[in-house]
């Protein structure tokens, strides 16, 4: 018998104290925490693998602009931060300037399901362990606290999506989405959990995505 653990909030699925295997799961099954598909789940290792050692920081000397979309991002981003920080009149400024970059984005091309679950894959697979590796190698914890919050929220997103891939429609059918305002994590339910999985903010820190069709 094995265990395994959901990459998004931790929780552990013991098959010696569940009765059932977790190959034997039902295609259906989410973790009790957070909701993430069985896609999230990987096996528990016995014993820690030796640690490997930093990854040289390599600046890539092919720089490029960001584009407005991406500019509207950063800002949007920014501005969540100052109000974090109860700094309400940088947010205020970074909320204009992320509405004004977004403005003058431009329609994204061929942005259907398939091509943004590709583009999550690549932040699980490089982009998140790039980030992160440079944060080690320069000692930034910061960053290296946000690499592990954005990619257990990013792994919740991936469960998400790929549910909504197979089940269509009736995934959200008679039931609300939630976003925690702290660390961007979003749950399916009728009601927010108790502690965000990810932050362990408490429920009033969720927001329910309204105007959904």
């Amino acid at each position: 018998m094995s265990k395994w653990i959901c990459g998004v909030c931790g929780y552990i699925y013991d098959e010696a104290r569940e009765g059932t295997a977790f190959g034997d799961l039902p295609e259906g099954w989410t973790c009790p925490l957070c909701r993430a598909g069985k896609d999230a789940f990987s096996p528990v290792r016995e014993e820690a693998p030796a640690p490997r050692p930093a990854s040289p920081v390599v600046i890539s000397e092919d720089m490029r602009q960001l584009s407005a979309g991406e500019l509207s991002a950063v800002c949007s981003n920014l501005a969540r931060g100052c109000e974090k920080q109860y700094k309400e009149e940088e947010a205020v400024l970074f909320r204009e300037l992320a509405d004004f970059f977004a403005a003058g984005a431009p329609p994204v091309d061929e942005a259907d399901l398939g091509s943004v679950l590709e583009l999550i894959r690549r932040d699980l697979e490089a982009g998140y362990p790039a980030l992160s590796a440079a944060a080690r190698e320069v000692g930034d914890r910061g960053t290296q606290r946000i690499c592990v919050w954005g990619e257990k929220v990013t792994r919740m997103l991936q469960s998400l999506l790929q549910r909504y891939q197979k089940e269509g429609e009736a995934f959200l059918r008679d039931t609300q989405v939630w976003v925690c305002s702290v660390c961007g994590f979003v749950y399916v339910g009728d009601a927010p959990p108790e502690l965000c999985p990810v932050c362990k903010v408490p429920a009033w820190k969720f927001d329910k995505v309204e105007g959904r069709g």
